[in-house]
């Protein structure tokens, strides 16, 4: 690699580290989480006027689906504005629900960790980040939450409607993350 390969290398990690520093986040606390759609509706983060609410109630609304399938279906229908849930979209998340990974969407919440089976603390709190890449595509934003059972950010979409309200688009939350310890037979 030539100097200025590596000038240009250097320069550009300098710009995407300043970036990331720069990049705004959002805390949200609740002091329960949403049991119906009408308790969702109700939230202040309904308003829906910020891709940083939608994002968070989209873990209340995983939450919700995994202790039941048809009121969280309701609040992501909701969330999804007029881009219901399809067919696949339950499907997918139905597998994602399987086998007692319940507590996946639990784990984004501040305090829950492997070693407490992801029992998060009460007020339960949700940081939503964004970084250089959140505004690349014009009407959507690419928003991160961090898994206490993962290493990396997971990322959740929305896209401006029409009402400028942010609805959600797509999320990548359900991805395995580590065992809870009371399930691992190596902790």
């Amino acid at each position: 690699m030539g100097i200025f390969d590596a000038l240009f290398n250097l320069k550009s990690k300098a710009v995407n580290k300043a970036r990331a520093a720069m990049s705004p986040k959002e805390t949200f606390k609740f002091e329960k989480l949403p049991e119906t759609v009408e308790e969702l509706k109700a939230m202040p983060e309904a308003t829906m006027d910020s891709p940083y609410k939608t994002a968070a109630l989209t873990v209340c609304a995983l939450c919700a689906y995994a202790k039941n399938r048809e009121t969280g279906k309701e609040m992501l229908n909701f969330l999804r504005g007029p881009r219901p849930l399809s067919g696949i979209d339950v499907s997918f998340l139905n597998d994602r629900f399987m086998d007692g990974q319940d507590y996946v969407p639990r784990s984004f919440f501040d305090g829950a960790s492997p070693a407490n089976d992801y029992t998060p603390n009460i007020p339960y709190v949700l940081t939503v980040k964004s970084n250089q890449y959140s505004d690349d595509n014009k009407n959507y934003k690419k928003l991160f939450v961090q898994s206490g059972g993962a290493d990396s950010l997971r990322a959740i979409i929305m896209r401006l409607g029409a009402d400028n309200k942010w609805y959600l688009w797509e999320q990548e939350l359900l991805s395995g993350i580590r065992q809870k310890q009371s399930e691992n037979p190596w902790a």
